[in-house]
């Protein structure tokens, strides 16, 4: 009864924020409705951090990697759009001649679209496999996987006449004969972000409250118990590790219809640890805090540095350090512990000897 009324309860706030979101295009600007479309698809990156971090115990600073990764694949589409039967200009600038053979299969948006989700899932599994089949983990998997950013980002620069090198892929002007710069437009890819943070936010509270979800905690707090009953560790972990970097691939896809550029720079390392600083703030182990981590973040980031132009890190910083101090389980994780005690059941009372003798 407790956990059905606990759900209930969770699913009205997650109703009513959603609907408060729905409600933003009537109140704010065509460009700060822009960045809050941002912000949203940070919000997705967060919850597969949550997922594999607070709910796993697997902490990755390399999730930029497999966000950059969804953004190409989805820049790469548009960027043969915008060209036409051209070459991109990049590639000329650079000297190629004819489109390489990993590019044709862009030409297509829903080939795109599903390479965006693939490419990410495939690079984590390879790495998810190699790792915790020769149970690697914790520190040392942190430190692989920012390895990882390092090596995809220098990969990146280094071919410029393939991927734009620093300068990443830009000046896109249509997906689908829609004109991105078009404010109906925007509110169109806003209101489908939305759609996609409702989604994956009720699908993975579902899955988190499941039977697979018990278990993913079960390693987090045990992994060799786990083991020890009959469980193998290495399927789960690489499993979701999988659908993490599957996530993010998709906040790339929609941060790039929105923000119109994809460079090496936002696959770097402090990208990655920013995304997990998202996931800290609001709260590790709750799939809401996730999400209001990312929007509370990003949005504190942009009006410091509107206000504050030459204070705005160290003001950025000082939150994060006061939210770590004060508020070590998040800014949704410390709401619950209080609220928790509030409404504790009321126990029936043991019937005395007297109580049975009257």
């Amino acid at each position: 009864m407790l956990l059905a009324g606990h759900s209930k309860i969770k699913l009205t706030v997650y109703t009513v924020f959603l609907a408060a979101l729905a409600l933003a295009p009537l109140f704010l600007s065509e460009f700060r409705l822009s960045l809050l479309g941002k912000f949203l698809a940070y919000a997705i990156i967060a919850i597969g951090i949550d997922l594999i971090w607070g709910y796993t115990g697997i902490l990755s600073l390399g999730h930029g990697v497999y966000f950059g990764l969804g953004g190409y694949c989805m820049a790469m589409h548009l960027k043969l759009a915008a060209s036409g039967d051209q070459l991109p200009d990049f590639m000329s600038w650079s000297g190629v001649e004819s489109l390489p053979w990993f590019w044709q299969p862009f030409h297509s948006a829903a080939a795109a679209f599903l390479l965006a989700l693939l490419v990410p899932m495939l690079l984590a599994f390879v790495l998810g496999y190699l790792t915790f089949r020769n149970r690697i983990k914790g520190a040392f998997f942190s430190i692989l996987s920012q390895a990882l950013v390092i090596i995809t980002v220098t990969l990146f620069v280094g071919q410029q006449g393939y991927t734009g090198g620093t300068n990443g892929l830009t000046n896109f002007d249509s997906f689908l004969g829609l004109n991105l710069q078009s404010p109906s437009t925007k509110l169109i890819l806003f209101y489908v972000t939305l759609a996609a943070v409702a989604v994956v936010l009720v699908l993975c509270s579902f899955l988190v409250t499941s039977r697979l979800g018990n278990i993913l905690t079960a390693i987090r707090d045990g992994e060799n118990r786990v083991r020890f009953i009959g469980y193998n560790p290495v399927t789960y972990k690489v499993s979701i590790y999988c659908v993490s970097a599957g996530l993010a691939g998709l906040a790339g896809v929609l941060f790039v219809l929105q923000e119109g550029i994809i460079s090496p720079a936002q696959m770097g390392i402090v990208p990655s640890i920013e995304m997990v600083l998202w996931v800290a703030i609001g709260g590790r182990s709750t799939i809401g805090g996730a999400v209001l981590g990312a929007l509370v973040t990003n949005s504190a980031k942009t009006t410091f540095s509107e206000a504050y132009p030459a204070w705005w890190p160290i003001m950025l910083g000082a939150m994060f350090i006061i939210v770590v101090l004060l508020l070590p389980k998040g800014i949704v994780g410390t709401i619950a512990h209080y609220t928790s005690h509030w409404k504790k059941p009321v126990l029936p009372q043991p019937i005395s000897s007297s109580q049975e003798a009257g």
